[in-house]
């Protein structure tokens, strides 16, 4: 079928793009140190801390490629990113300090945006007001979230915010990856938001450049981790490696279907811990838009006055006619992957509501994300409800000092993010480095 999606012939041009960096493996050791599950920003933040320490390390990646849900393609000749595109709270994000150190090409995001009102640029006033709608709601719920009783973080939204109080409920709930009233409160405002960052080139492309040449073996899922003996056990698709300890960054959605077991079972606060997330979404349609009405780069716009509003619209990214038109987690669970070309009718349908079908006219869709069908992936990022905020620091426990768990999911400061996810894996890295060498006199002393 040709029309303005493209045909399937053409929708598979657009996915044969590779990615920006690939891999270049070294040696696989086949009993290492520690056997890391997952190579996305944890699993390669862990084994660089390992590996610098003298450790020996395999890396097990289910995947064909290293960087889990940051992942950057190229359409068109410019690369995109899948997952993770923002590098959030600069001041405090390691995988900032990182690259300045490393002269990565690093700019901050704009914190001017669009407003239009039935495609139409908004004023003045109604701009201040939407402003004054999120100060409001950022003070209240900060407040409350001091209160000892935790709660869903919408029930702390207070009155008054007049007509845009709407608009900051949904884009509070596609940041949060679900509802408001499906996120606690207490965990909410650890999110920081503030000097955001890009990056040329695209996020997934600098993680993966970051785990070049580590020991990672790829199509290889982990499915069971004995630890019943000393050290522990690791089965794979492609065979099992024994190893003094193991840290598992595998995504907490996937962790909640038992794709690995665990013999014997995980403690229960553990398992208790695992099973509390909720399945966080958030998902790209990716729009080429050259005409598109915006201008400036890497700017959030707003669209309200119509039925319907986009939950979310990041346009002219690297100042190309690339535009993210984002979903949140109630919009994404109507496509369940049966219709690829769903998503994309659903962004072009939104667009001429708001822009007139003549103002689409040279719109197209190259690809739209389903990280929440992903069997690896399962979800975007793992969200505690309310009631639940002791979870991730729970799940920082070691068990029996030898199986560890990292990633985004157990930040409490950058949950949902790359950097959240690259500082629990070397979190998790320095508490094996100290355990090991207290356990075992001689590891690493080969540095």
């Amino acid at each position: 079928m040709n029309g303005p999606l493209g045909s399937r012939e053409g929708a598979g041009k657009w996915k044969r793009s590779v990615p920006s960096d690939s891999l270049s493996p070294s040696h696989v050791p086949q009993e290492p140190d520690v056997v890391i599950v997952g190579a996305g920003s944890a699993g390669i933040a862990a084994a660089r801390r390992l590996l610098a320490s003298g450790l020996t390390v395999t890396v097990l990646e289910a995947r064909d490629r290293i960087g889990g849900r940051a992942v950057t393609r190229a359409f068109r000749g410019h690369p995109l990113d899948l997952g993770a595109h923002w590098l959030h709270a600069g001041p405090i994000n390691p995988l900032v300090k990182l690259g300045v150190r490393r002269g990565e090409p690093l700019r901050r995001a704009p914190t001017d945006g669009h407003f239009y009102v039935r495609g139409k640029p908004a004023g003045c006033l109604r701009s201040a007001a939407l402003d004054r709608a999120f100060a409001m709601a950022d003070r209240a719920m900060t407040q409350a979230a001091k209160g000892p009783e935790d709660q869903a973080a919408a029930k702390a939204l207070p009155p008054g915010m007049g007509p845009q109080g709407r608009r900051v409920f949904d884009i509070h709930g596609l940041v949060s990856g679900r509802p408001l009233g499906e996120v606690s409160l207490h965990d909410f405002p650890s999110m920081e938001y503030a000097d955001n960052l890009f990056i040329a080139g695209g996020l997934g492309s600098y993680v993966a450049r970051l785990g070049r040449d580590l020991p990672v073996r790829l199509r290889s899922p982990v499915h069971a981790i004995d630890w019943s003996g000393h050290g522990v056990r690791v089965a794979t698709s492609t065979g099992s490696l024994r190893a003094k300890a193991v840290i598992v960054t595998t995504p907490m959605a996937v962790l909640q279907a038992d794709v690995i077991r665990f013999a014997p079972a995980l403690p229960h606060r553990i398992e208790e811990a695992i099973h509390g997330f909720r399945q966080g979404v958030y998902e790209h349609v990716i729009l080429h838009w050259p005409d598109a009405p915006f201008k400036g780069p890497d700017r959030l716009a707003t669209l309200t006055g119509t039925r319907r509003t986009p939950p979310g619209l990041l346009t002219r990214i690297d100042d190309t006619p690339f535009h993210f038109f984002e979903l949140d987690q109630p919009h994404a669970a109507r496509f369940d992957g049966r219709d690829a070309d769903a998503p994309a009718r659903f962004a072009r349908d939104v667009l001429a509501e708001h822009f007139g079908a003549r103002a689409i006219r040279n719109l197209s869709v190259p690809h739209a994300t389903a990280w929440h069908n992903d069997p690896w992936a399962r979800a975007s990022w793992a969200v505690v409800p309310p009631g639940l905020a002791p979870i991730r620091d729970a799940l920082k426990a070691p068990v029996a000092e030898r199986i560890w768990f990292a990633g985004e999911g157990l930040s409490r400061a950058q949950w949902g993010t790359a950097g959240g996810a690259w500082e629990e894996g070397e979190r998790a890295a320095g508490e094996i480095i100290a355990a090991l060498r207290f356990a075992w006199p001689q590891v690493g002393s080969r540095s």
